[in-house]
């Protein structure tokens, strides 16, 4: 199957009354993809599919899709996605304080650049944190891996 076909079998998918919060639809999609601005329409199918429960294999499709169109960091979140689907997913909201509150004085960069250290309640039978907690920095989402500490003072 093309680009096109695979885009297209994937917006059939997507609920008709779904909707991001900047009021992103499927239609949209549509639009974007009856104008050959496939990489617009990909990138609202990974934001739409936030919003509903996807069906087995729709991320693994959509990072095929992504590595057609060669968008490297699209496709890795497709993978990512995928994995989230196989593996399950514990989603949390998580706000930095403006950086002049805080020992940060820049901000953080992205696209994985610095990997962050929270403190998620852990604690050891003597009290203090633990910070052998899994998935952190793991290659796979259900590995358990150490995490040395990289500042003092992350434990209240």
């Amino acid at each position: 199957m093309d680009v096109v076909g695979r885009l297209e079998a994937a917006s059939l998918l997507v609920p008709e009354g779904v909707a991001t919060g900047d009021d992103i639809t499927v239609a949209d999609v549509w639009d974007y993809l009856a104008h050959d601005e496939w990489e617009v329409a990909l990138g609202l199918l990974e934001e739409l599919a936030g919003e509903w429960s996807a069906p087995a294999g729709f991320w693994g499709e959509m990072e095929v899709t992504a590595g057609m169109l060669g968008f490297g960091r699209s496709r890795k979140w497709c993978w990512w996605r995928g994995a989230e689907e196989r593996f399950g997913v514990i989603r949390a909201e998580l706000v930095l304080r403006p950086a002049g509150e805080t020992f940060r004085r820049t901000p953080m960069p992205g696209a994985a650049v610095m990997r962050p250290m929270w403190d998620i309640g852990h604690r050891r039978d003597d009290g203090a944190c633990e910070l052998d907690s899994p998935c952190c920095g793991s290659s796979s989402p259900m590995s358990s891996h150490p995490v040395r500490r990289l500042r003092s003072g992350f434990c209240p």
